[in-house]
């Protein structure tokens, strides 16, 4: 297929785009995508404690409280690796000593633009106090797992399970 026009649709907190695209039998079809932005995410392991760090926070989608790995947006003429060195020190307070990128994946590719960069992250320094920032409305908890809860945990959120099975796989 060939996309032919692209049209912004709605331009709110998020975008939405239709788009235009000519299938090889030369029909036309109209689809609408969410374009939410590019964002980062990663599994963190403090290597002092013994223990990974997830967030807990409100989330629209599920109209509720989250766990999650830590998560954020990359920011315009922001690098992915650089995106989440900053949004965990936004969201933990730790700096960063060692990071392994997973894996770059489309969460929802039939109805999203979205890209998600998952990595494994290990911390030992705490330099901030965390929880989010206040100009984003970001209220979250910071919760620690040994290892064995991580694993027993029934896990809701999509790219925290994928970090969660990596982790089994190759840690």
């Amino acid at each position: 297929m060939e996309i032919t026009q692209r049209r912004r649709v709605f331009d709110g907190h998020f975008k939405v785009i239709e788009l235009t695209a000519t299938t090889p039998q030369g029909e036309q079809i109209t689809r609408e995508r969410f374009e939410p932005g590019q964002a980062v995410a990663a599994l963190v392991f403090d290597t002092a404690k013994q223990h990974y760090l997830l967030t807990k926070q409100f989330r629209i989608g599920p109209e509720g409280d989250l766990l999650e790995i830590a998560a954020g947006m990359i920011d315009q003429g922001e690098n992915p690796e650089t995106a989440v060195r900053r949004e965990l020190h936004e969201e933990l307070g730790y700096e960063v000593a060692e990071l392994t990128e997973i894996v770059k994946m489309w969460p929802s590719p039939g109805t999203s633009g979205e890209t998600i960069t998952v990595y494994y992250a290990e911390v030992s320094r705490q330099t901030g106090a965390g929880g989010g920032l206040a100009a984003e409305h970001e209220h979250l908890e910071i919760v620690p797992f040994t290892r064995q809860q991580l694993i027993a945990e029934r896990w809701q959120d999509a790219k925290t399970l994928l970090a969660v099975q990596w982790l089994q796989l190759h840690k």
